[in-house]
């Protein structure tokens, strides 16, 4: 397994039709922000803003405390849900929900918090950081979340840019669709 870099532009989703399967699986391998979801006890869903970070294999990777609830969530109930944050307006949003759990290895946990340092400045960070990050995750107990993505569900990026628009805005029914399904349109680019 691999962690991807940063991407240098994200998957700008279509305004005028659904995302493709392939289109979802685009879109999060280029972004790095989500809402990060999962069940809690009592009351409703407890969500969280974290950067995460996409592998090769597909799997979503999330930086955390021990003693977070995140971490103690997923070891009770490994169901969580990511929904991917676009950072452009009109933004799209991907509900992608996925089997998590657990990672303790420290070496991924320290390589996924460098790469998360990257995701926030906007550029790797140099190798000579890593002693730094590595005694900050000891120091935290940081463990890394791995989450398996199995469905998603879209919503396009729709915006009224003004209030005398001929076109009134429109919205279509999206579906959930599972992670790996092909596209299917002919059409598609």
């Amino acid at each position: 397994m691999q962690l991807l870099p940063l991407a240098p532009e994200p998957f700008a989703a279509p305004t005028d039709r659904d995302m493709l399967p392939a289109e979802r699986r685009e879109f999060v391998r280029t972004h790095r922000t989500c809402m990060f979801g999962y069940p809690r006890r009592a009351d409703g869903p407890s969500m969280s803003v974290v950067y995460y970070i996409p592998t090769d294999t597909d799997e979503l990777l999330v930086s955390t405390m021990a003693g977070r609830a995140k971490a103690k969530a997923v070891a009770r109930n490994g169901k969580v849900s990511l929904c991917i944050l676009d950072e452009r307006w009109p933004f799209a949003y991907l509900q992608v929900y996925c089997d998590a759990r657990v990672d303790t290895d420290p070496e991924l946990t320290v390589d996924v918090m460098m790469a998360v340092g990257g995701r926030m400045s906007g550029e790797p960070l140099p190798e000579d950081a890593r002693p730094v990050v590595q005694a900050m995750a000891e120091e935290e107990e940081r463990l890394v979340i791995r989450c398996r993505p199995y469905s998603t569900f879209a919503q396009p990026p729709r915006h009224l840019h003004r209030n005398d628009q001929e076109q009134p805005i429109t919205h279509w029914v999206t579906a959930a669709m599972p992670w790996d399904a092909p596209d299917e349109n002919p059409e598609a680019p």
